[in-house]
């Protein structure tokens, strides 16, 4: 099973006139047989790139050529988007002095690192009548990263967690 080409070229190129542009080509409205002639005379195809303008875009360009530099372009834009890491930090309502620095030691890392971080308040079975202590617990986190990162998601409550993200600061 052949897949279509993504591009029409040539006499794949259905409309009467269309607009020519490539290099050393004036940019002008031609007849689609003038456009041909036009690529032919320089040993390259006539590739439609833009099939929904009045009228179409064409550039006359080698066809193997332009798909490489399409492809090549796509891959630099890939390369620079960046992939969103998500970091959890656990904390308990009652946490200690000394975990919550060494696990607020950990999410200033993460930060630095560039990714983000879910903090977390887990409730143990009956525990969840301190809603107020897991969000204080919470804010004084996000207060204690202020200078590496800011929230994102301030603190929520779902089923028996309560959680909230901490965005790198750029």
């Amino acid at each position: 099973m052949k897949k279509e080409p993504e591009h029409r070229i040539n006499e794949a190129i259905k409309e009467p006139v269309v607009r020519v542009v490539g290099e050393d080509i004036e940019s002008a409205i031609y007849s689609i047989r003038d456009a041909l002639q036009m690529a032919y005379d320089r040993g390259l195809d006539l590739v439609e790139i833009s099939p929904t303008a009045n009228p179409p875009v064409c550039r006359v360009v080698e066809y193997q050529k332009y798909l490489y530099e399409q492809k090549k372009k796509q891959k630099e834009i890939k390369a620079k988007t960046s992939k969103v890491v998500i970091k959890e930090i656990r904390l308990s309502p009652q946490t200690d002095d000394h975990d919550f620095e060494f696990k607020l030691n950990h999410a200033i890392r993460f930060l630095k690192e560039g990714n983000k971080v879910k903090v977390d308040v887990f409730f143990r079975g009956r525990s969840i009548v301190y809603k107020e202590q897991g969000e204080a617990q919470l804010l004084k986190f996000a207060e204690a990263l202020l200078e590496y990162g800011k929230p994102e998601v301030m603190p929520r409550l779902e089923g028996k967690r309560m959680l909230m993200i901490i965005a790198p600061k750029k």
